[in-house]
């Protein structure tokens, strides 16, 4: 059964509950599949070996949410081939790839939760009452470590993307 964490986040104050188990620095990260644009699934495993940014958001169609997408766009295009972005959401595979059209999204690819919730509820970022996902930044290493958490607490906030990106330059540093 799905743990369940109720007022552990705020959408403009209001508490609401999210499900799963937070994950911490030093676990393992779990297997996920999501959905590409061309409806193809994407695992963990299909960036094995590499430094994964999980940018996961409510929806690309929101103005957080679409500064955060752009913003991890344009700081994973300042590092090498060995860092892979990806924004995930619940939004449609066909929404997201128009976004990604629209903002010139080259670095980071869109992934979709819609199907299945797995994401959410193994990464601890499913908002139960609203089927989106929480605000979230994980950074997981090459070889499958979570090496940064950040779970937003409020919906309309945005993460702290100095801190993030110095703990994934740091990763990338080694």
């Amino acid at each position: 059964m799905t743990t369940e964490r109720p007022g552990d986040v705020t959408f403009k104050g209001n508490p609401l509950t999210v499900m799963g188990d937070k994950l911490k620095v030093g676990d393992k990260a779990p297997k996920f599949q999501l959905l590409a644009n061309n409806l193809s699934l994407v695992t963990l495993a299909d960036s094995a070996g590499k430094i994964r940014v999980l940018s996961v958001v409510p929806s690309l169609d929101t103005g957080i949410c679409d500064a955060q997408t752009r913003r991890m766009n344009e700081e994973i295009s300042k590092l090498g081939k060995q860092v892979i972005g990806y924004a995930i959401s619940v939004d449609l595979p066909f929404a997201q790839s128009r976004w990604c059209g629209a903002a010139g999204i080259e670095r980071v690819q869109t992934l979709s939760d819609h199907l299945t919730m797995s994401f959410g509820d193994t990464y601890g970022t499913h908002i139960k009452e609203l089927r989106l996902e929480q605000r979230a930044i994980f950074i997981v290493d090459a070889n499958d470590t979570i090496r940064y958490v950040e779970y937003v607490p409020e919906v309309a906030q945005h993460p702290n993307y100095e801190t993030a990106l110095a703990a994934l330059k740091k990763i990338v540093a080694v």
